[in-house]
């Protein structure tokens, strides 16, 4: 039987060997261990985001005590130190306890010798803590983010806002829940929160339909889910589908659904008297669309499989509105996904800048006169935002950037402005860049 640190072990483990994703690893390894309390899946979730976000740098502390290095260890013993450390340094657990059970787990593993060694290792890491100063958290922020990426946010954010924006990483994610209809979520906060009290259930800060939960287990074994009530969407997300303004009515294009979420937003805004068509170039990602929207009751007008690198395969030729919710580097989601400062690098910029310029040029040629595109990425680089929004501009003169009218960008954004960016720090979400475009209007 399984417990907090096992868990974080095994999934720490497997980001390293598999270059697997903690989330979804996470996850399956919390629904695997379903005898764990919910302080226990807390603890875990705590430890995997937070060790995987200070990495670099505990490797660094661990190596001081170990002449021949770490290199050599396996992935599972490395896992076990690296847990057994971030306790040490980032937490309040008794280090006798973090020691003990790492060098159990360890024993477990692979036997005395290297139980002995752990127990070396970690004893004088505990030692040594109390020398790293009340600073030992940012220090540990820093000096594991990559340097191009640390440049790169102090391009776009001020030196002061890279900052503040690392140190959300330490924070465990909360999950995002999106009520389909906003004048339910105060029912279903203390519907779900009677369910879970164990949890914490609050309003999101910006979407009017947001739930924010903590602590809460698995959303799907909440009420609501099977009924379609509510999805599970970080906060960010919705904003960004939200600001596309889509009316009763009107066709709209998501040129890169993926599994749906925004897409869902979309086809409630234009009911059955409009229409949606989704795109993405996975087939895979558009059955699991399908299944997504039907749960809560809609369906998009067309799913197709387009890789709009090559061409726009059977899209319709004109829409009303297009959102084009590119890939990226994800740098907006490091908090969730902390794998990702250890796995791009500063090729990945222009790489993904082009791809970027690319899909959205080929994407915008399907606005309607007088129709908007809304371009989103889940990054806050520069590369990636107004760089892109700047190749675009260039490339389609026909487009000019646009004063956001939906609500929600408005309250964002505020008035006269055509782009904005959700931060961690500031808004409470993941960090998006979000900017409308519209299209020249015929003329007679």
């Amino acid at each position: 039987m399984s417990d907090a640190r096992d868990v974080a072990t095994r999934v720490i483990e497997r980001v390293e060997r598999e270059a697997a994703f903690a989330s979804a690893v996470l996850e399956a390894e919390l629904t695997r261990n379903v005898q764990l309390a919910p302080r226990d899946r807390a603890l875990a979730t705590e430890l995997v985001y937070g060790t995987l976000r200070v990495a670099p740098w505990l490797l660094e502390q661990i190596a001081a005590f170990a002449p021949r290095g770490t290199h050599k260890l396996d992935a599972r013993i490395r896992a076990v130190i690296l847990v057994a450390a971030y306790q040490l340094v980032f937490t309040r657990i008794p280090p006798f306890a973090a020691v003990s059970e790492a060098v159990a787990a360890a024993r477990l593993a692979r036997g005395e010798r290297v139980a002995s060694f752990t127990n070396a290792i970690l004893r004088k890491l505990s030692a040594h803590v109390p020398t790293l100063g009340h600073d030992a958290r940012e220090q540990a922020l820093i000096g594991s983010t990559p340097s191009w990426l640390r440049e790169a946010l102090e391009r776009t954010l001020s030196a002061e806002g890279a900052l503040a924006f690392l140190r959300y990483g330490l924070e465990p994610p909360a999950v995002g829940l999106r009520v389909e209809r906003a004048s339910e979520r105060d029912a279903w906060i203390d519907r779900v929160g009677a369910a879970a009290p164990h949890g914490r259930f609050e309003k999101g800060r910006i979407s009017p339909l947001a739930i924010v939960a903590r602590g809460a287990g698995k959303p799907q074994q909440l009420p609501g889910w099977q009924e379609g009530a509510w999805s599970v969407q970080e906060e960010g997300s919705q904003v960004a589908a939200l600001a596309v303004g889509a009316r009763t009515g009107e066709v709209v294009l998501d040129a890169c659904a993926g599994r749906g979420n925004k897409t869902a937003l979309l086809a409630r805004a234009v009911g059955q008297s409009g229409a949606v068509d989704a795109c993405d170039a996975i087939p895979a990602k558009l059955v699991r669309l399908r299944e997504e929207l039907a749960r809560v009751g809609l369906s998009p007008r067309r799913t197709l499989a387009v890789d709009w690198r090559a061409g726009s395969g059977e899209v319709r030729d004109l829409y009303d509105r297009v959102l084009v919710d590119a890939p990226c580097s994800g740098v907006g989601t490091l908090r969730r996904r902390p794998e990702i400062a250890l796995r791009r690098d500063p090729t990945d910029l222009a790489s993904m800048a082009s791809t970027q310029i690319a899909l959205v040029t080929r994407a915008a040629g399907h606005v309607r006169p007088g129709g908007t595109l809304v371009y989103v990425v889940c990054s806050v680089l520069r590369e990636e935002s107004e760089d892109v929004i700047d190749g675009l501009l260039r490339a389609r003169p026909e487009l000019s950037l646009s004063p956001f009218e939906a609500p929600v960008a408005l309250a964002t954004a505020g008035r006269d402005r055509s782009c904005f960016r959700l931060l961690p720090y500031v808004h409470g979400t993941d960090g998006y860049f979000v900017a409308q475009l519209r299209s020249r209007p015929a003329t007679l």
